[in-house]
This record gives C-alpha cells, structure tokens and sequence, in this order.
C-alpha cells in the first residue's frame, strides 16, 4: 500500500473549511431542515449513558473545602501514585511508571491529545517540514493537534484491508524521518480494532529509530470483547522511551463530565509537556482527582459496565446480522456499518433521520480525504451508549429502513 498524505491542494475551500469543523456541527447542519420520522435516538456521539458510579457523590462531598484552593498542574500525589498502580495492575509492564515524573493529570484527554503535537514539536529534533501521522478515520483532536503545532498531517487509511490499523510497513524512511508525532487509537474509534503487542513494538521501535513520539489513546481500553487490549507501555520497556498513553474517567467509569484522565510514559518528553500545559492548560480540581482515585482503586463498576456493552452487541450480532459489513468489535463502543448501497454516509444518515429518529454519525465527517478517497464515506458510526432497550429498538428502526 502506498503511503497516504494528506490533500494539500485539491477540492474547494469551502469543503476544506468544512473538514476541520466539529463532525457534530456538521451532522447538525446535515439534519435541520429535517423533521424526525419518529421520536428521536442520539447514536451519534460517543457520550457513556449508564450510570456513574455510587462513590462519585460522597467522595466529592468529602472533599468539597479543596474547591477553595488552585491544584497543583500535574496533579496531587495522591492522585500520580494511584495511576500509576492502575497502570501496573493492569498492563505486564518491568516495572511500575514513576508517579513523580512519568504520569501528569489531565482534564479530560481531548486537551492532552490536542496539547502533544505541539510539545512534540518543540521537544523533538528540528526538521524539515515536520509532519504529524494520524489514522484516517480519526478523532478531531489529533489533527487539530498537528494544524496548532505547525505539522503537516499525514492521513494514513485505516481501512478493512489493513485490519482498521494504519499499516505501518508502507510508511517510507523520507516520511518517518520528518514525523514529529504518530497518533494511535487502540481500541479504535470508530472501528474497534485493536492492535496487538507485536504491532506496537514495531511502532515504539520506528519511534525510537527515528525520533518521534507515539500518543497512544488508549480511552476504550476498559471496553473490549474478550481479551484485554495491550497497552503502548508495554511495547517501550524500561523507560517508555518515545511513547505516551492517554487515559481516561469518560469511558471506563461512565464519567464524561468529571473531565480527569491522564498521560503516562517518556519522562524527558513529560517533563517539557507539563511545562507547556502549566501555561496553557485548565488545572484538574482536587475532589475531581480523588473520584479518580476512587475510580482506579475499583474494577467491579468497570465489569458491570463491560456487560451492558456485552449485552448491547448480543444485539447487534442478533439484529443486524452479516449486514452494512458488521462484524463484532474488540473494542470500544462502536458500529462502523457499510452503506454504500445506500448512497453513502451521508444519505444513509439523512434517510435514518427522517425515517426511523435515529442521529448518527456519516462516516465522511470523521475522516479526510486523502490519495483520492475519504475511508469514511461509506461508513455510518453508530454510539452504543443507549440502555439496551433503547439500543433494542434503534437497531430494529435502522434494519426496517436499509433492509
């Protein structure tokens, strides 16, 4: 496969201005001069609707006078020691990341990813033309990412021909000798591949041959069918050289709005990132820390939450069947169905709109154009965040329209 850059110069300005805009703000202009079909479901944002966890009350309640003081920028101690046990229960790693200098608290994971690139640019060796690889389809934040530290982003298809993983042997030496950054999302949002340990050592190897950083999302990671996903620590033992993990509250605890996560790995790399973030990043308040360490102290809520996704594909296999191209994820959350017989992504989600009250992402909005073709454009994503009622009948409403 050849190495896939991104459109520089082709198609309108308009439709460039309208790449680098919100997936959700152009769903919404899709969709508004258009009524319902029937009461509506929200599948299109990846937003957890099960319940959040009993402690999250008292733990805030416990600790409600820490509202009245600044938080330290990378995080109370409290908070880097329980991450990084979280990080050694969960992962075979050599040994456990050094809470001092391999862990810094983040509000929420979207700023850690976006605010990397431009850490990475000013961390990494000069280069020419520096650029910035990123799977294609894509979270927003990666590319926003690359555009703010001046990168030129690299758009590599993570198509059903290369398992939804970039592939990562038709990158050529030229390419990887000007990359600042690799993002990896594994579990993968929208498909749910999950790249296995040997994938990720060659990865944290080119990084480390050549210099760049790998920022690896691991934000669905709690998520997954059967196997635990391996984890980028693990493939860069010793002093995680080169590569960073992002991690966070939303998905494995249910908790979108506590806004906590955190990154783990290079330490030379983390010590520069958690300079920038001190002058550019919003602090993480201290109750919200310590539902965090809550949280990493607990894994019964993250079994329950297991099973009502479990239960929610059982769905899926029954309901939809061999159709749009289903398969059943490994991970994350997620339906990455095949409409092109339905005219594509956005037709397909237009019509379910009017038909059938389902919202859900086209595929186009979440992946660019790039080597003469958008990956996504024959892809609706579909959030299995309902209960399993409401799951029930959107899967039912969405088969009665495409058939």
């Amino acid at each position: 496969m050849a190495v896939i850059k991104a459109e520089a110069d082709s198609g309108t300005a308009t439709a460039r201005a309208a790449d680098g805009r919100s997936p959700f703000v152009r769903l919404a202009e899709l969709l508004a001069d258009s009524k319902p079909g029937k009461s509506p479901i929200n599948l299109a944002v990846g937003e957890p609707q099960h319940p959040i966890p009993p402690f999250v009350g008292p733990v805030i309640a416990a600790h409600l006078p820490e509202f009245g003081r600044y938080p330290a920028g990378k995080g109370t101690d409290r908070f880097r020691r329980a991450a990084a046990e979280w990080l050694s229960r969960r992962y075979r790693l050599e040994r456990s990341p050094d809470p001092e200098r391999e862990i810094v608290v983040l509000s929420g994971t979207r700023e850690g990813l976006f605010l990397a690139a431009i850490a990475a640019k000013r961390w990494t060796k000069p280069r020419r033309n520096s650029a910035i690889l990123i799977p294609n389809p894509f979270y927003a934040a990666y590319a926003a990412g690359a555009l703010a530290a001046d990168c030129e982003p690299i758009f590599l298809a993570a198509t059903a021909q290369t398992g939804f993983l970039p592939n990562l042997a038709s990158l050529s030496e030229d390419l990887l000798a000007r990359t600042v950054a690799f993002y990896l999302a594994s579990p993968a949002n929208p498909q749910g591949s999950v790249a296995d340990l040997e994938y990720l050592r060659r990865l944290a190897g080119l990084a480390q041959k050549f210099g760049f950083l790998v920022f690896a999302d691991e934000c669905y990671s709690e998520i997954y069918t059967r196997d635990p996903p391996a984890g980028m620590l693990e493939a860069a033992p010793g002093d995680f050289a080169n590569v960073v993990v992002f991690h966070s509250l939303s998905k494995r605890s249910n908790l979108p709005g506590l806004r906590v996560g955190f990154a783990a790995g290079d330490g030379g790399f983390l010590a520069s990132y958690t300079d920038l973030r001190n002058v550019t990043a919003p602090q993480v308040p201290v109750p919200a820390q310590e539902v965090a360490i809550a949280a990493y102290a607990d894994e019964a809520h993250v079994e329950a939450n297991r099973r009502l996704y479990a239960a929610k594909f059982d769905l899926a296999d029954q309901i939809i069947g061999n159709r749009y191209g289903y398969r059943r994820p490994a991970g994350g959350f997620f339906l990455w169905l095949d409409v092109k017989t339905h005219g594509g992504s956005e037709p397909a989600a237009l019509r379910l709109w009017r038909e059938a009250g389902l919202r859900v992402l086209p595929g186009r909005y979440i992946a660019r154009e790039a080597g003469g073709r958008n990956p996504g454009a024959d892809y609706i994503r579909i959030a299995m965040v309902q209960d399993r009622e409401t799951a029930a009948e959107a899967l039912h409403r969405l088969v009665a329209v495409l058939g």
